[in-house]
């Protein structure tokens, strides 16, 4: 980042002030995006703790997960348009609002349902702040070198929040309270709110301030509805109308939304974006490394605790290297980027994390933290570092300014329902596993682990297929700045 200390982006400003610094910007954009990422695996360490304080059952405990992330999902497109229609920096201080506001009833709630609720309300702020801090970065930093080092950066500290998590997890629910994974985001929302309110200039696409309404409705509606039958069949299984019926009512709404999007004069998504390579390539690949890399965390979590019975905060001690893995992988694929074809840099990350997974899926219940913990996360998150920052770069490259919302909620849209998608079956081919194995006499502790392994394992082969999608790539080689 040091390339950037000093200069000022180039972000207008509707009111002539003049534009803040460069890192400043960088800063409060990646504070933002790691808050939003931080929440999605903050949670996973302290669930056991969240279940027993509350009473929660086994599917109430995974609707404090499922309920951030189907909101999140079903509104991030919404949220990316909001920021290009309405201004980016206005947008970027209501998310965080509504994000810090629900982190404060998450962590004061007092039966289940509270819980849950202020997850779901905390995945709408995140859907509205996410795509708002890559179109903010793609706006301020021109095409280039410049832009993928500001992208780095950006990937590097989002993808260390979600690695973080099990730390931040693990160590505030030992020596605090479960309640600390969501308090915790207060001050520091309240305190990136006052750095954006003062720093940050406003811009939003140079057209006329229409929201496409029906479009909104219609595809936050079909999103929502298949986020939602995904999580359903990991309890009733696939065939069952509580899975059927939503899965079928959100790809109904969301033909419904194409046929709008096609006619309508100001569309929320225009589909002409879906024909641009770069875009619709790195949509694909970016389905696939979700629903591969996001359940990594959550099986680690419940593995290190029910099989070797580790507290929560060494649990997310734990997690430290992932997080410094994926950010060295982050901060060095902008550098190869320069060097050689940002494809093959993106290629090699794939490849590294599906080894990893792979690795991974040999735990045993008698693992060690260097063999079963160390040597195989650092493998995956340090790929998945490389892998990401070529991903985003090129399907930000050739788009218009007016249009950087939108893809970027496109972008995190097709990663948090890849992630919901592996999750779902993941967990269910575990679950499968599990019972067969206990069936079968094995003890808690071996058929869990076996149910684990199989899921790392198919997290890998999904990973292997989406990094051959990788070659449909154009090349976003940065060019000399």
């Amino acid at each position: 980042m040091s390339e950037l200390l000093g200069r000022r982006a180039p972000a207008s400003s509707p009111t002539g002030r003049t534009a803040a610094p460069a890192w400043v910007v960088l800063a409060a954009v990646c504070a933002g995006q790691f808050l939003v990422v931080l929440d999605v695996s903050v949670v996973n360490v302290a669930l056991p703790s969240m279940r027993t304080a509350l009473g929660l059952g086994d599917s109430g405990q995974q609707w404090v997960v499922n309920a951030y992330a189907l909101t999140f999902a079903g509104f991030l497109l919404l949220g990316g348009r909001a920021a290009d229609l309405f201004g980016r920096k206005r947008t970027f201080l209501v998310g965080l609002g509504l994000f810090t506001a629900a982190s404060l009833a998450g962590g004061l709630a007092q039966d289940g349902w509270m819980l849950i609720s202020a997850r779901a309300v905390q995945g709408l702020g995140s859907a509205v702040l996410a795509p708002t801090t890559l179109s903010i970065l793609t706006t301020s930093f021109p095409e280039g070198a410049e832009r993928t080092r500001a992208i780095g950066t950006w990937t590097a500290v989002g993808a260390g929040g979600g690695a973080a998590g099990g730390l931040v997890g693990g160590v505030l629910t030992d020596y605090l309270s479960w309640r600390w994974v969501l308090l915790v985001n207060v001050p520091v929302g309240a305190l990136v709110l006052v750095v954006a309110t003062l720093c940050l200039t406003e811009s939003r696409a140079e057209r006329a301030r229409r929201l496409d309404v029906p479009g909104a409705v219609l595809v936050t509606a079909g999103v929502a509805g298949l986020a939602y039958g995904i999580a359903q069949s990991e309890s009733y299984g696939w065939t069952s109308a509580r899975s059927l019926l939503p899965l079928a009512a959100g790809a109904v709404l969301l033909a419904g939304f194409t046929l709008v999007e096609a006619r309508t004069a100001a569309p929320l998504m225009p589909l002409r974006l879906l024909r641009v390579r770069s875009v619709s390539a790195a949509n694909t690949v970016l389905l696939g490394c979700g629903a591969a890399t996001f359940s990594t965390w959550y099986f680690l979590s419940l593995y290190m605790q029910n099989v070797l019975g580790w507290s929560p905060v060494r649990a997310g001690v734990s997690f430290l290297p992932h997080t410094v893995a994926i950010i060295v992988g982050s901060k060095l694929a902008p550098r190869l980027m320069g060097r050689t074809d940002a494809r093959l840099v993106g290629a090699a990350g794939g490849v590294l994390s599906a080894a990893g997974l792979a690795w991974q899926s040999t735990l045993t219940v008698h693992g060690t933290f260097a063999g079963t913990i160390l040597g195989p996360g650092v493998l995956t998150m340090f790929g998945a570092g490389l892998l990401m920052t070529p991903i985003a770069a090129a399907a930000t490259s050739g788009v218009s300014m007016g249009e950087q919302g939108v893809v970027s909620g496109l972008l995190n849209t097709s990663r948090q329902l890849g992630g919901a998608l592996g999750l779902t079956i993941l967990a269910t081919a575990a679950a499968d596993r599990f019972a067969s194995r206990h069936s079968h006499g094995a003890d808690t502790a071996h058929a869990l682990t076996s149910g684990y392994g199989l899921a790392f394992l198919i997290g890998a082969a999904f990973l292997a297929a989406a990094t051959c999608l990788i070659a449909l790539l154009p090349n976003p080689t940065p060019k000399p700045a």
